[in-house]
């Protein structure tokens, strides 16, 4: 027997099996008319979805009343309207289009369809313009069902990423195939459990598989992203892997080596790092925080934006996932999607992310910094190690954290003097302090007989509405204090 067989019998007798009727299953005998059969595709998947299933299912060859099996004559591969096959002629009139699945098969020696049927994801699934519902066992108009229809739209609002499917359908051994099961086990420090069973119930819990009914397992996509044993084996996961470049010079001309990762981000964040790390320049230059023995960049900072790119990106956005490009001057971290919160509030803000369950999951594993702790951490990391203030920067599509190797104030624009002192600001506010022209000579290496530098720089920052005095009524230079400009 095929895999696709032994499907459909363990899940045609665990239906047999079921003790009442539901609203995502439908039997019948011979019954089979095409404008019927569309609104039921329309009323299963609007149902599946309210009765929290992955898919609803119309079979024939089973008495609906007795759950009898009995065979059908219904043969949809030779059913056609007009010219046009029953299949094609669905799909068209279908919306939004969904991949409904029909299967041709035999169980116990008798002949038997089954539509198999996905869950509406975004939107409820019409047919051709009208929307279809179950309601027990009768087929109705969504639209007659408002508090169904308003329950519906609430689930599409709250179907986050993660809970998504990108295996479907696959058997208890595949599920641990494909699913680094010894890694997670380490990273959450539990003991292994002595079989599959407790191994595949602990994945349950966590929301990485979903058990379904025949015995059968679909991996989501939190449990694909942050566990899979090799990423490109799962198509919709393939252009979400990190990818690292290295360029030659301060440009993307020449490309010197170009790495894409192979595992889930809980299995291969650290490898990324040491990867990352070992390709950063040494810092040659001896200050008060920089030393010889030094990278360029402090490892903290890397580690964090990268697991910030990672945890923030859009995963809707196909094609393109996160990506760090190494420059001669700069490193550069990008994910698809733009951020929540303007990205002046970076350092203050408690981030908020489309993928919750993947930021909670990777800050308990200690992946990245407990919520709200993770900028501010690399932002003091850049101010100790004195290099220019990182670059936020958004554009259509992505988000995109720029860190620049080290430069004296003198060699700094005034830009980067600008948003060095703001965020300078802002991190001592959320220290509970104010900026001076002390702290900020500090931030930037400045001997104390060239305050007046200092002075221009603050100066500039308040013209450009980033930072105000803290105190307006105090009229000594000397002792101003500064905040940032929403405090």
């Amino acid at each position: 027997m095929n895999i696709e067989n032994e499907y459909i019998n363990r899940l045609l007798t665990e239906f047999i099996g079921l003790q009442k009727e539901n609203e995502w299953i439908e039997f019948k005998r011979n019954k089979a008319e095409h404008n019927q059969i569309g609104e039921y595709i329309s009323a299963l998947s609007n149902s599946a979805s309210l009765c929290g299933k992955d898919k609803g299912y119309l079979i024939w060859g089973i008495d609906d009343k007795s759950k009898e099996i009995v065979g059908t004559s219904f043969k949809p591969s030779v059913y056609k309207i007009g010219q046009e096959e029953l299949e094609n002629w669905l799909s068209n009139r279908i919306q939004p289009r969904i991949d409904f699945k029909i299967i041709d098969t035999t169980f116990k020696k008798f002949h038997i369809v089954v539509f198999e049927i996905p869950r509406a994801i975004h939107q409820p699934v019409s047919f051709i313009g009208i929307e279809y519902i179950r309601c027990g066992s009768y087929k109705r108009k969504l639209q007659d069902f408002p508090e169904k229809e308003r329950a519906l739209w609430k689930i599409f609002d709250k179907e986050p990423y993660e809970k998504q499917i990108t295996i479907k359908n696959i058997s208890k051994d595949e599920v641990l195939k494909y699913i680094d099961y010894p890694t997670y086990f380490d990273l959450t420090n539990q003991p292994l459990p002595e079989n599959s069973n407790g191994i595949l119930g602990k994945l349950k819990s966590e929301n990485l598989i979903n058990e379904k009914e025949g015995g059968y397992y679909d991996i989501t996509c939190l449990g694909g992203i942050l566990f899979a044993k090799d990423i490109d084996q799962i198509d919709a996961l393939r252009r979400k892997a990190i990818r690292v470049i290295v360029y030659n010079g301060k440009n993307r001309v020449k490309t010197i080596r170009e790495q894409i990762g192979k595992y889930g981000y809980a299995i291969g964040f650290e490898g990324a790092i040491n990867f990352i790390n070992n390709l950063l320049p040494q810092n040659e230059i001896i200050e008060k925080a920089l030393r010889k023995s030094e990278r360029m960049y402090p490892e903290i900072a890397i580690r964090e934006l990268l697991a910030n790119a990672l945890i923030h990106q859009d995963f809707t956005i196909n094609g393109t996932g996160p990506i760090v490009e190494i420059f001669d001057d700069r490193i550069e971290f990008t994910n698809p999607g733009t951020p929540l919160i303007d990205t002046l509030r970076f350092i203050d803000e408690p981030p908020q992310s489309r993928n919750e369950s993947l930021a909670s999951f990777m800050r308990r594993i200690n992946i990245c910094e407990e919520r709200g702790s993770g900028i501010d951490k690399v932002i003091s990391e850049v101010e100790f190690y004195q290099l220019p203030a990182p670059e936020f920067i958004v554009t259509e599509q992505n988000t995109k954290v720029i860190l620049f190797a080290y430069k004296k104030v003198c060699q700094m624009d005034k830009k980067e003097k600008i948003r060095a002192c703001y965020q300078h600001a802002v991190l001592k506010y959320v220290s509970n302090e104010q900026m001076t022209n002390t702290s900020l000579r500090e931030r930037f290496s400045i001997k104390s007989n060239n305050y007046p530098m200092a002075s221009r720089i603050i100066a500039e920052t308040i013209k450009a509405n980033l930072i105000k005095p803290h105190d307006p009524d105090n009229t000594s230079k000397k002792h101003s204090k500064y905040v940032p400009f929403w405090a």
